[in-house]
């Protein structure tokens, strides 16, 4: 499989990740305080969303990625 295949199949994935699930989220810790023996951490929950339009666009991305022939690629530079 060459690179712009590998790339489509990637984008493609990814695109139909972001549409199902719409965002993904994490953990941070933000303060964390010490008390002789005693310590406590802070931690938030962060959602960061994924627009629909990047969703699809990385679906059509990706899907014409993998339409185009192999050696019909076009090439950097020439």
């Amino acid at each position: 499989m060459n690179t712009i295949k590998a790339l489509g199949t990637l984008l493609l994935i990814a695109g139909a990740l972001g549409l199902a699930y719409g965002g993904f989220s994490y953990t941070r810790t933000t303060h964390e305080a010490r008390v002789g023996p005693f310590a406590m951490t802070m931690q938030d929950r962060q959602t960061v969303p994924i627009p629909i339009w990047a969703g699809l666009a990385g679906v059509v991305v990706g899907g014409a990625l993998l339409l185009i022939p192999a050696g019909k690629a076009p090439r950097a530079g020439g």
